[in-house]
Order: structure tokens, then C-alpha cells, then sequence
């Protein structure tokens, strides 16, 4: 079943990770994808393997002026937008070992986070209800928040801040297009440990990365990592008419560590 036939849908940070996996999941129900990244080359060849329902655009969230070229660029070429899943995110981790905890975090990294994890969603949200309501499109606005914007990360305080303010940013945006009459759901997916490129810095490459891959999950009901394509089936789901009455929602996808366990389940040997 095409469960996006005939939708136009763009995807931030779609360069690789979970936004290639929920532009590839889009394009294989039926949806002509736009993916952006500010990585270029890797961002051209995601799209490319996509073929025809796909196409490339650089833009980086931080800047106003991209989201207003793109948009411009949908409508010129496809006439209408029906779904923007603001992706793009940073833990602040990527160069390298950085002190991220409340006391000794710089204000330079705070802000870096934020512009892209906050200022980005609220950039993508702004462009895209102004996009959908000149195209008079029914809408769909997927924000990926995370599992840390839901509880406090003591060594990642900026990213955890982050996505809590994109949590309740979704709810605000869901909010204000109701009031305004407007056919545009907005809501938000809070994956946990997704083994993306993302965690890359923090695992690395030697002969401990497997036991501290074990380490992160231990607390996991399910005692292992999420796969970015079971992000992208969720994504499938409120991008589609069948989510139409769901609104300003928040979706887990943690493997039950939210769900209130102490420890996870014993195996048997």
C-alpha cells in the first residue's frame, strides 16, 4: 500500500542517519521527497540512490534565508507541500571530546547547539505553515525531539535543553494551526538510542566500542539500539491521512525505557 501517494514531503538533516531512512521510507509510499542537508556530496548520493521521486537541496536550518529559497523552489516545482520533517540536529559531540555539562559548558556551545536544534525546528515550523497555507494543503509537521528532551542529561545539558524546547515548540505549533483554521497537524518523535553516524564520536572506532555500545543500552528494557528505518515507520504513520486525527502527540521510540523500569528484564541463559 502507497501510503503517500501523491504527498510532497521535505526532510532536514537527510544526508544520512534517521532523515535518509525516513526520505527513503517516504519515497517507497509513494512521496516525491525533497532531502537537504548542508552536506552536499553525501546528501547528493542519498537522493540519487532514491531515483526520480527524489531531489536535492542544500539548506541549512540555521539561516532564514535557505528555508525561504527552498520553499519558494517547492512551490515553483511541485505547487504544494504536505509534509516537512524538521530533522536536522547536532549533539554538539561531532568534533570531538567537548564538556557539555551545566557548569562548565561555553556559551558559544550552547548557542551552536540550539541554532541548530531549536532555531532550525522553529525556522522549518514557520516556513512550512506559511508554505502549506498558500498552497491550501492539509499538512503534516514531524519535529524529531528525542528521549533527552523528555529527562535531564547531565553531559549533554545543550542538546537536552534542545529537544525539550522542541517538544514543547510542536505542541505550540499544533496549537496555533488549529486556532487558525488550518489543516496542519504538527507533532513529535523522541527516539532514543538510534545507532546513527551521530553516536559515531562517542562510541569510536577501537576495541572497546563494542562494550560501550553495551554500556548505553544497558538500561534498555530491549537491550539494544534502535534501527533508523523503525524511526521512519513512525514518521510513515503521521506523514499519512491515517494519523489525521492525531495532534500535537508526542511519540516515544525507546525500546520501553520510558515506560518506568529500573532494570531491564533478566534473560535466560
Amino acid at each position: 500500500m502507497m501510503r503517500l501517494e501523491g504527498k510532497t514531503a521535505l526532510v532536514t538533516g537527510a544526508a544520512r542517519g534517521i532523515g535518509a531512512a525516513i526520505a527513503t521510507a517516504f519515497v517507497e509510499n509513494g512521496a516525491f521527497v525533497y532531502l537537504t542537508d548542508i552536506d552536499d556530496p553525501t546528501g547528493q548520493a542519498t537522493t540519487e540512490n532514491l531515483g526520480g521521486q527524489a531531489r536535492y537541496l542544500h539548506l541549512d536550518v540555521r539561516r532564514e534565508s535557505d528555508w525561504g529559497a527552498v520553499m519558494t523552489q517547492v512551490l515553483e516545482e511541485r505547487g504544494v507541500l504536505h509534509v516537512l520533517v524538521n530533522n536536522a540536529g547536532i549533539t554538539g559531540f561531532e568534533e570531538g571530546s567537548h564538556v557539555h555539562d551545566p557548569e562548565h559548558v561555553s556559551l558559544e556551545e550552547w548557542h551552536a547547539v540550539h541554532r541548530t536544534n531549536l532555531d532550525g525546528v522553529f525556522l522549518g515550523c514557520k516556513h512550512a505553515i506559511r508554505t502549506m497555507r498558500q498552497s491550501a494543503s492539509t499538512g503534516s509537521i514531524i519535529n524529531i525531539s528525542s528521549r533527552s528532551g523528555l529527562v535531564g542529561i547531565p553531559g549533554a545539558a545543550a542538546y537536552a535543553s534542545s529537544k525539550a524546547a522542541v517538544r514543547n515548540h510542536t505542541k505550540t505549533v499544533a496549537l496555533y494551526c488549529a486556532e487558525q483554521g488550518l489543516p496542519v497537524r504538527c507533532n513529535s518523535i523522541h527516539p532514543a538510542a538510534i545507532l546513527t553516524p551521530m553516536w559515531e564520536p562517542i562510541l569510536g572506532d577501537g576495541p572497546e566500542r563494542e562494550e560501550r555500545m553495551r554500556e548505553f543500552v544497558q538500561d534498555c528494557p530491549l537491550r539494544r539500539f534502535g534501527h533508523p528505518e523503525e524511526v521512519a515507520a513512525v514518521a510513515v504513520m503521521l506523514a499519512s491521512d491515517e494519523a489525521a486525527y492525531i495532534n500535537g502527540a508526542e511519540l516515544n521510540i525507546d525500546g520501553g525505557i520510558l515506560a518506568g523500569a529500573v532494570a531491564a528484564p533478566v534473560r535466560s541463559q
